[in-house]
């Protein structure tokens, strides 16, 4: 080799190392940082890392093949190989994966790894006593997972229509609904939020998508804005329905919210749905690149005290508006950034939910929640569903 080519590729090797590298241990079923890496779905915990501008993981028998046709990866090594590896280098009679990663790191030269807050600690502890420097990143391991390619964008509009199946079944259930004593009956049978999520759900697994933890609470119980609800549904009462399925082939949420309200609406109810309405609406509008995302939360705030619904949140129960105006939508169904109090400025293809919500015991809930692509100029709806709430 001659000696300009061998002092280039020394001086790589030395700046490589200066460098910290990625690092993953995660399952990608189940992390979104390793399914965004290596985009392809493992149910098992497997390394990947990057070096050189090169994507590498590190697959069982049982992945191997599937990994080096379906993913991402630049490269696929085969785990069984590099266990046989470290078992001969550190002469360990069953290396574990500390010792296989010390050797891939040796082998790529590397002596830096970042990794995300929820790396395993235990063997962060081990590869340190391998001499091995471990950076926690701070605000997450990809940074750049919070701007969406028109790619990715597509995937959550995908979802959403996902959620909007799940909408349409509420509502068809809703419909289809008796009112008896105050009771909703369906098949003759009183109306459960238990039978209302469980029709909302295999509309979306029709639809491509798996929804987890929906929630169809009626009542005082969607005052509790995390509540999926349970037992019978009421006449003449504002329910919550909130869903944010995971689509199967790709991994991307989707998250819409409407509130229905199944017989004949109060003042007070048609008052306090408006409102929301209208807070969500002047919100969408003020969502753009370099919008402040704060601000967009305390307009909100600023309406609905405009409108007289106050806000408190010093007792058992808080009232009024008391979560965020939105967040971050993409692998993960509550990801960065957020649009809330103390939030910076908003980024061209950033994905958000806006969902303003009112909560008051005794009168009810109403939330509505749309999907926005941060764009330049303004913010492009990856949502679509009617704004119809009351269900004679």
């Amino acid at each position: 080799m001659a000696p300009g080519i061998a002092s280039f590729l020394d001086g790589e090797v030395k700046k490589r190392s200066s460098q910290s590298c990625p690092l993953l241990f995660a399952a990608s079923d189940s992390d979104a940082d390793q399914l965004w890496f290596s985009r392809f779905f493992v149910p098992d915990p497997f390394v990947s890392f990057a070096v050189g501008g090169k994507k590498i993981g590190v697959l069982n028998a049982l992945e191997i093949a599937r990994g080096r046709k379906e993913s991402a990866l630049d490269d696929v090594l085969p785990l069984d190989e590099w266990r046989e590896r470290a078992k001969k280098q550190y002469r360990a009679s069953k290396p574990g994966m500390a010792e296989i990663i010390a050797l891939l790191a040796r082998e790529h030269g590397i002596t830096r790894f970042r990794v995300g807050p929820g790396f395993p600690l235990g063997l962060a502890r081990q590869l340190e006593k391998r001499r091995l420097v471990i950076e926690v990143a701070e605000g997450g391991l990809f940074p750049e997972r919070e701007r969406k390619s028109a790619e990715e964008a597509e995937h959550i509009r995908k979802g959403n229509r996902c959620s909007a199946a799940g909408l349409r079944a509420a509502e068809k259930v809703l419909r289809a609904a008796a009112i008896r004593n105050g009771r909703l009956l369906y098949d003759g049978k009183p109306l459960t939020s238990e039978r209302l999520k469980e029709e909302i759900e295999i509309a979306c697994l029709r639809a491509g998508a798996v929804s987890s933890h929906t929630i169809a609470a009626g009542g005082d119980q969607a005052c509790d804005p995390h509540c999926s609800g349970s037992g019978p549904l009421r006449a003449n009462e504002l329910i919550i329905v909130d869903v944010f399925p995971r689509v199967t082939a790709t991994g991307y949420y989707g998250d819409m919210t409407r509130t229905f309200l199944k017989g004949k609406p109060t003042d007070a109810q048609r008052d306090l749905v408006e409102t929301v309405r209208e807070a969500q609406a002047r919100a969408l509008k003020e969502v753009k690149a370099g919008a402040s995302a704060n601000k967009i939360h305390n307009g909100v705030v600023d309406h609905f005290n405009s409108r007289g619904y106050e806000t408190k949140t010093g007792g058992d129960v808080p009232v009024g508006f008391f979560h965020g105006t939105g967040h971050g939508l993409g692998m993960e169904v509550h990801e960065a950034p957020r649009l809330s109090k103390g939030a910076g400025k908003l980024k061209s293809g950033q994905v958000v939910t806006v969902e303003p919500g009112l909560y008051y015991p005794g009168l009810g809930a109403a939330r509505i929640e749309d999907v926005a692509w941060v764009r330049p100029d303004g913010c492009e709806l990856l949502s679509s569903y009617p704004y119809r709430w009351v269900i004679r």
